[in-house]
């Protein structure tokens, strides 16, 4: 137990879980896509799709997208604050297998092109977990410096990835793996000690069988 377990997020409320956990669902889902968001179909899990409209989890979602902390003052005011930036919205109900009660699955347009479907999940004290990306399973909570690769499934990517980050410095935390399939598309998820600059992340992208990479710090 910490901290944040006895009082919680510094917030605008009402729940932990299902408002300062959800706005930080929309905000990382935001930077995986690696853009402003420009059309996202929102469907919620559980107790996000039963009780969430009363406590502003649909507003929380939507501030996040729009790039908002869980203490932003106009995270009530989201859906206003999406029409003036051009974001488009829908919200509809699904039934996630084997998912946390508190679980969305966001489909995401970015105004550049980027497409993104992730499924995260608000586990209690404004925390969340990554459980889906890109239809591939994975889980992480981007609570440290997280790098998300995605990459072909062929010999050496790993050892790569893993040398460009030992020669800046930067030591792993913890490193997964999750492909689609022998020799499809795997995803790397790699949680390190200290902040990923950009730099790094244009280097790992230029390497062979990188199919894109972001970070989130």
């Amino acid at each position: 137990m910490d901290i944040f377990d006895l009082i919680g997020p510094i917030m605008v409320g009402p729940s932990s879980s299902h408002t300062a956990g959800a706005v930080r669902i929309g905000l990382v889902s935001r930077k995986l896509l690696g853009e402003e968001v420009r059309r996202a179909e929102l469907y919620l899990h559980g107790s996000f799709a039963d009780t969430g409209v009363g406590h502003g989890t649909d507003k929380a979602l939507i501030a996040g997208l729009l790039g908002m902390e869980p203490d932003d003052e106009h995270i009530p005011l989201s859906f206003a604050c999406a029409e003036k930036a051009g974001l488009e919205f829908s919200f509809g109900v699904t039934e996630l297998r084997a998912a946390h009660p508190n679980s969305v699955l966001l489909k995401l347009w970015g105004k550049s092109g980027a497409e993104l479907e992730i499924v995260a999940a608000s586990v209690g004290g404004g925390r969340i977990q990554i459980r889906r990306l890109g239809g591939m399973e994975t889980c992480f909570s981007a609570e440290q410096p997280t790098l998300i690769i995605k990459n072909e499934d062929q010999p050496g990517s790993v050892a790569d990835v893993s040398r460009v980050l030992a020669q800046r410095g930067i030591n792993i935390g913890t490193f997964r793996v999750n492909r689609d399939g022998r020799g499809g598309c795997a995803v790397m998820v790699i949680e390190c000690d200290a902040p990923i600059s950009q730099d790094v992340v244009n280097t790992i992208s230029s390497l062979p069988g990188i199919l894109g990479a972001v970070c989130i710090n």
